[in-house]
């Protein structure tokens, strides 16, 4: 916890980059913010200032419930009850500062050292989410399960799940995975699923599904599976991607067995998650406002920005170089293989920042790839671009991808 993961090493070089080139434009395609929708900054400004307006100094003054807000707490009952026919109640819930913190509680509870043996926190399908790498404070309590890689046609490719590996697996403390995946887009299937929830019970542990892209918001993608309920699950939401990254809101939905345990774990570091912002989630649940700008703004905008970025890849990306695109069901990103051995991840970030363009390196979102794997160089020879940024970036962000490329390829670079 002490050591910035290798992902936020780079933004730490992308803000030192940039405000020590005054003048320069950068473009960045490395950015993990959400897209800046004027309709759903509107959303938020409104239910912020009716929340400022009534219920300033009622949480905003005064301590409040480690859970939640009853208000928030009351929304998330009704609003999953009523969606997905479940049956859950206010002992099933707990609202964090950020659904990265609520990962990070679950693994701290339920991952390490514990009764004279330890366990690990276990990614069943690398790569993934790069902030899950600093979730767990043992050495080596991380374990990521590599994925096969299947090609397919038209420069697609797309990871499977080894299901063998992971069910091969001894010491398991907790299952945590991103659905659609950060980086790769790729969403679980309800068969996959089910084998998930299988290892899970098996081994008697939750199985965590962020669903930071997915159901019910920002509902990001064309194949996405509605959250299940089981005892062994715990369903983790934010709000990051609905317009609210710096307001840090998210939360969990999952048996009382575990949840009583988060909010304690709440209670004893943070006390509770910042309650203003609480309100403005609970009105725009409750209203059905959070519902109707996603369905008449953020999941049309992504898919049309996806349509676009894979367009333009296809067209610009040079016919020479073995590139493939990952087949993406949803999410806020693009995910280049390139298959070639003259191909190296952190070798193109510096060639495209010298270039005023940031992209990510795929290594960040792979387990201890410095070490080798059955994968070979796969780890190093992909990258991750943001489609969130304005149309003009990603267009010129791509043509200068393209040439950074072929310059690579030719030996130039």
């Amino acid at each position: 916890m002490a050591s910035a993961s290798g992902l936020r090493r780079i933004m730490e070089d992308i803000a030192i980059t940039t405000s020590s080139s005054p003048g320069q434009r950068w473009l960045n395609l490395g950015i993990g913010n959400p897209a800046s929708i004027p309709e759903v900054t509107a959303i938020w400004q409104r239910m912020t200032a009716e929340a400022l307006r009534v219920n300033f100094a009622s949480v905003s003054c005064r301590y409040g419930s480690s859970r939640g807000t009853p208000e928030l707490i009351h929304a998330i009952v009704n609003y999953f009850n009523k969606r997905y026919d479940w049956n859950i109640g206010p002992q099933n819930v707990v609202v964090g500062p950020g659904s990265q913190m609520l990962c990070f509680i679950a693994a701290a509870l339920y991952t390490g050292p514990s009764s004279g043996r330890s366990t690990n926190l276990v990614i069943p399908l690398l790569p993934d989410y790069t902030g899950y790498q600093g979730l767990c404070m043992t050495p080596g309590g991380i374990l990521g399960i590599e994925p096969d890689v299947q090609r397919a046609t038209g420069r697609r490719f797309r990871y499977q799940f080894d299901f063998l590996a992971l069910e091969r697996q001894k010491d398991i403390g907790m299952i945590l995975l991103s659905s659609p995946s950060n980086p790769s887009g790729r969403c679980v299937t309800s068969d996959e699923l089910e084998r998930l929830i299988y290892a899970a019970e098996t081994a008697d542990v939750p199985l965590l599904i962020d669903n930071a892209y997915g159901e019910p918001f920002p509902s990001i993608g064309d194949a996405l599976l509605a959250p299940i309920w089981h005892r062994n699950v715990i369903n983790c939401f934010t709000m990051s991607k609905v317009g609210l990254p710096g307001e840090r809101i998210g939360f969990a939905i999952g048996d009382e067995r575990y949840l009583h345990s988060m909010v304690s774990f709440i209670a004893n570091s943070a006390l509770h998650a910042p309650q203003l912002v609480q309100m403005a989630v609970a009105r725009a649940l409750d209203s059905g406002d959070l519902d109707a700008v996603v369905s008449s703004a953020i999941r049309p905008f992504y898919a049309e920005r996806r349509k676009l970025g894979e367009r333009l890849l296809h067209s610009a990306l040079p016919a020479s170089v073995a590139w493939r695109l990952h087949a993406s069901d949803g999410g806020m990103f693009s995910w280049i293989w390139v298959e070639d051995d003259w191909f190296d991840d952190g070798a193109f970030y510096q060639i495209m920042r010298d270039k005023g363009v940031f992209i990510v390196p795929g290594r960040y979102f792979f387990v201890e790839p410095e070490n080798g794997s059955r994968l070979g160089a796969h780890a190093r020879q992909c990258f991750r671009i943001s489609l969130s940024t304005d149309e003009a970036t990603l267009r010129e962000g791509v043509c200068l991808i393209a040439e950074a490329l072929a310059e690579m390829q030719s030996g130039k670079s």
